[in-house]
């Protein structure tokens, strides 16, 4: 059920860095869904990294300047009071700056004296809230509204949902969750599943939903990011599934590259594979695998899919 249809339907966009290089995949099929689904994506100007890993091992405070700095630009230049962001690390972070900036005087005492210096208008607490991909077609579509759009099923289609660790951590941050019926759980989220479902998808019992990929120690330690990503891979294929569902840029590539580096270094093959929930809502609204980006992927996504009829 759709439970903010007006106001989800035109937002500003932050699609972050991973979006303009991996993940450009998921940034095209955001947008042609965006599209096909009658919402407005307005892309935030001028906008800059979120503070990502790098700059928040650093200097957090700084990381919240930088996050606060993209809702400063949706709110106070561009006139929005809804950011989506698609990644789950700049979703994650502009989460963090919101709530950094309304409980920590220090950090918004830093905000103000970078903005000041940077020549734009500081950023308030409360001014946007922040949206992922996931709470912009749920909210504003919803199930039954995806399903009536629905003219090319993913039926017979097996899919276990991974939406990696900072969808839904820490809890603190995320002060919409666990509200009872209609929100998103923490412990057990289920926002994908249910879009895939209506989208005509089978989803499968995935024991692993929230386990960490090892996005963030792809370049320190890759043997220990490998050995993450082929818990993820194995599981879902014991759980039958036939195709892993993706919402975040990092985890998507590590998914795809660790899967890859397991078979060479490890001698673990796994044929499971990894698409955007994105794609697989817009292979199942009509649109073709190039126009939601799947020769993008690194698995082959779309001899898989035409094998299914799906493509």
């Amino acid at each position: 059920m759709a439970t903010n249809p007006d106001k989800y339907k035109r937002v500003a966009y932050y699609p972050g860095c991973a979006l303009e290089g991996t993940g450009h995949a998921y940034n095209r099929s955001t947008k042609v869904v965006g599209k096909a689904l009658g919402l407005d994506l307005v892309e935030v100007k001028n906008w800059n990294c979120c503070g990502a890993m790098e700059v928040k091992n650093i200097d957090p405070k700084i990381q919240t300047y930088l996050s606060s700095r993209v809702m400063s630009i949706a709110a106070n230049e561009m006139g929005f009071d809804t950011v989506m962001a698609p990644c789950n690390g700049c979703y994650h972070n502009l989460k963090k700056a919101e709530y950094d900036l309304t409980n920590d005087a220090k950090s918004a005492e830093v905000v103000d004296r970078l903005s000041k210096k940077a020549g734009h208008e500081t950023y308030q607490a409360g001014q946007v809230e922040t949206i992922h991909a996931l709470d912009w077609i749920k909210d504003s579509i919803g199930e039954e509204g995806l399903r009536e759009r629905v003219q090319n099923s993913l039926k017979g289609l097996k899919i276990a949902n991974y939406y990696g660790c900072m969808y839904t951590r820490p809890r603190h941050i995320f002060p919409e969750k666990d509200q009872g019926p209609g929100s998103e759980s923490t412990s057990k989220p289920h926002f994908m599943d249910d879009l895939l479902a209506a989208a005509g998808a089978e989803n499968v019992d995935f024991p692993l939903k929230t386990a960490c990929c090892g996005g963030a120690h792809t370049l320190s330690d890759s043997d220990t990011s490998t050995k993450l990503v082929l818990n993820i891979l194995n599981a879902a294929e014991a759980s039958g599934a036939e195709v892993i569902a993706t919402e975040c840029p990092t985890c998507h590539s590590g998914l795809e590259m660790h899967q890859i580096r397991a078979e060479k270094r490890l001698g673990r093959k796994t044929s499971v594979k990894i698409v955007y929930f994105t794609q697989l809502i817009g292979l199942a609204l009509g649109l073709s695998p190039r126009q939601v980006g799947l020769h993008e992927n690194i698995s082959d996504s779309i001899g898989f899919m035409k094998s299914k009829g799906i493509a």
